[in-house]
This record gives C-alpha cells, sequence and structure tokens, in this order.
C-alpha cells in the first residue's frame, strides 16, 4: 500500500518551455510552405498599393474648424486644436488603411504595419501607390470586408499550422467549423475589449484632467493588468484547433489551464512576446526600398509560425498533463474509501 501512495505521489513534470518551442522549430523548419501565407500578405503589403484616409481625414478637419469659426469658438480654444492638427493628418497619411486585415486573436502575422519613417514609402518596384478612401461609407465597408477576410485567412493559417504540429488526426477540424468558431471568437474578442478597454481610457482621462502624474501612475498599473490578462487569454483560440471545442468551451478551458499552469504557461507567453518583439526590431533594418526587405518578411514569418506552432504543442502537452494529474489525484483520494 505504502509502494501504491508513492506512485500517486510522484507526479510526471509539466511540459517544459525550451522543449516546445524546439518542436515548434522543427515543425516549420520540416515543412517550411507553412510561412506561405504571412509572406504572401506581408509581400503584399509592402509592394502593394497602400490604402489611406488622410484626404478624407483632412476635408473633416477643415469643415470641422470652419463650423467653430462660424459660432465663434474662442481663438485660444481653437489654437489647441489648430497646433495639434499637422501631427493628426500626418498620422492618418502614413496609417495604411489595409491593416484591418490583420485580426485578433485568430489572424494571420504582419510585419508591414508600422508606420513609415519617410512617405510616400519608396520599393524597389517604385514609389508605393496610395489610394485615398473619399468617404465614411467606403471607409465602414472596406474595414469591416478586409476584417472578414483577416478572419478567413486566419482561420485557414491556424488550421494549417496546427495539423503540421499535431497530425491530421488530432487536429483535424473541418475548415468550415474553424472559419465559423474563428470568427465567434474574434466578435467575443471584440466586445470583450470594448467592455475592457473603454472605460480605462475614461478614467486615464479624467485623471489626466486632474493630475498628470496620477494619470502616469494609472497607466503603468493598467499595462500590469493587462500584461497579467494575456496569459489566460492567450490561449483562448487553441481549443479550437487542437480540441475542436467552440469558441465559449475554448475561452473557459483557457483559463482554466491558466489558472493550474500560471508560472510555466506564463514563462511561456513572455518567451513568445520577447522572441517576436525583440526579432521584428531585426527584421525591419533593411529599408522598404532594398529586396533584402524579403529575408526580414522571410525571417518574420519563420519565427511567427514556429512560435504558432509551438504553442500547440504546449497546449496540447500541458492539457494532457493537466488530465494525468486530475486522474492521480482522483485515484489519490478514493484510496481510503476503497480501504474502509
Amino acid at each position: 500500500m505504502v509502494m501504491d501512495t508513492q506512485k500517486l505521489e510522484t507526479l510526471p513534470p509539466p511540459p517544459g518551455v525550451i522543449a516546445s518551442l524546439q518542436t515548434g522549430f522543427n515543425v516549420v523548419s520540416s515543412r517550411i510552405a507553412l510561412i506561405t501565407l504571412p509572406v504572401l500578405l506581408n509581400a503584399f503589403l509592402w509592394l502593394g498599393p497602400r490604402v489611406s484616409v488622410g484626404q478624407w481625414y483632412s476635408a473633416l478637419f477643415d469643415n470641422w474648424i470652419a463650423l467653430l469659426k462660424r459660432n465663434n469658438f474662442p481663438a485660444q480654444e481653437l489654437a489647441v486644436y489648430t497646433e495639434n492638427a499637422p501631427i493628426l493628418m500626418d498620422l492618418m497619411d502614413k496609417l495604411n488603411w489595409l491593416g484591418w486585415v490583420r485580426t485578433l486573436p485568430i489572424g494571420i502575422p504582419a510585419l508591414m504595419l508600422d508606420l513609415p519613417s519617410k512617405f510616400p514609402v519608396v520599393t524597389p518596384l517604385g514609389i508605393q501607390n496610395v489610394v485615398q478612401l473619399s468617404s465614411f461609407a467606403v471607409m465602414l465597408g472596406s474595414a469591416l470586408l478586409l476584417t472578414f477576410i483577416g478572419w478567413l485567412g486566419g482561420g485557414l493559417y491556424f488550421r494549417i499550422v496546427a495539423g503540421a504540429s499535431l497530425g491530421e488526426e488530432e487536429a483535424g477540424i473541418g475548415l468550415v467549423r474553424a472559419f465559423a468558431q474563428t470568427i465567434l471568437l474574434s466578435i467575443l474578442w471584440g466586445i470583450g475589449s470594448v467592455i475592457v478597454i473603454l472605460p480605462l481610457i475614461i478614467v486615464i482621462s479624467l485623471l489626466s484632467a486632474i493630475n498628470p502624474v496620477l494619470a502616469q501612475v494609472a497607466f503603468f498599473l493598467i499595462l500590469f493588468f493587462m500584461f497579467w490578462l494575456i496569459v489566460p487569454l492567450f490561449f483562448t483560440p487553441h481549443g479550437i484547433f487542437v480540441r475542436r471545442q467552440n469558441a465559449l468551451y475554448s475561452i473557459f478551458t483557457s483559463l482554466r489551464m491558466a489558472r493550474f499552469t500560471l508560472p510555466t504557461s506564463g514563462m511561456f507567453v513572455v518567451s513568445v512576446l520577447l522572441l517576436t518583439t525583440g526579432l521584428n526590431y531585426l527584421w525591419n533594418v533593411p529599408p522598404d526600398d532594398s529586396w533584402m526587405k524579403l529575408v526580414g518578411i522571410g525571417g518574420h514569418a519563420f519565427i511567427t509560425t514556429a512560435l504558432l506552432a509551438a504553442s500547440f504543442v504546449y497546449y496540447r502537452d500541458m492539457n494532457v498533463w493537466l488530465q494525468t494529474v486530475f486522474e492521480r489525484l482522483q485515484q489519490k483520494q478514493s484510496m481510503p474509501t476503497q480501504q474502509a
């Protein structure tokens, strides 16, 4: 009986972070075609046209200033708007409206969405063509269309990488179901983001009006809070593609896993974020007008795909480990009853 108790108390070690990362890199190294979708997307964002809302925003701002002047708005307060106008207009000119195609939490990773240092952007094919959106209706319609395309592309990308990482028998969710659950999860994420972020923006705005120092302190506290939420929410898509769950149950599974494995899972998520963020600086070193940018695009696609594959492996192994632990604990709890 003592020997049986010792066996129950001896639990297998949880999956290692390094081992999962290594497996993910091995998967992509042996199936290099997995990086095709991110390479194609980033190549299009680099060499294709840029969609801008700069002219629409400029016209809207001019009409707004004219309306304020007609209503005898105080000149000092009007100067506050006009002083910041060049910064906002420059931002709107450089912003690529095609960025709506990069959807979260499921989407194709995009490197070429940072604001360019020089505008207009010069590529090896010449000056990048800029397409201006002229109305709010066109802006809204294009944003919805690009978001939908991003959902479909992200669902396909996650489905392909999951199947290559874990095998078709284990991660063989149908494409239609993958698309449907991707859209549902993304909508839930959007609603949750608005519920969480909007009140925080209001709080920071109120504190800024009272005391800028309080606003900065609140901002750093909010950043810490958001980072604390990243780990439980990081694996919300994985249940869909690894265990064929629906979006709601996939969220529950992610929260449950993070509850019991927070230190190890937190280390895995931090490793992924550090590798992605740190290497993005390297991939952006080649200038936009050099064909060496293709090296950065390829490197970014390889790393992000390998990290995604590693996350599927880690999620699968960690849930198997948790199931083993729960079964051992149930056996241990039932032993006194059997003795009696």
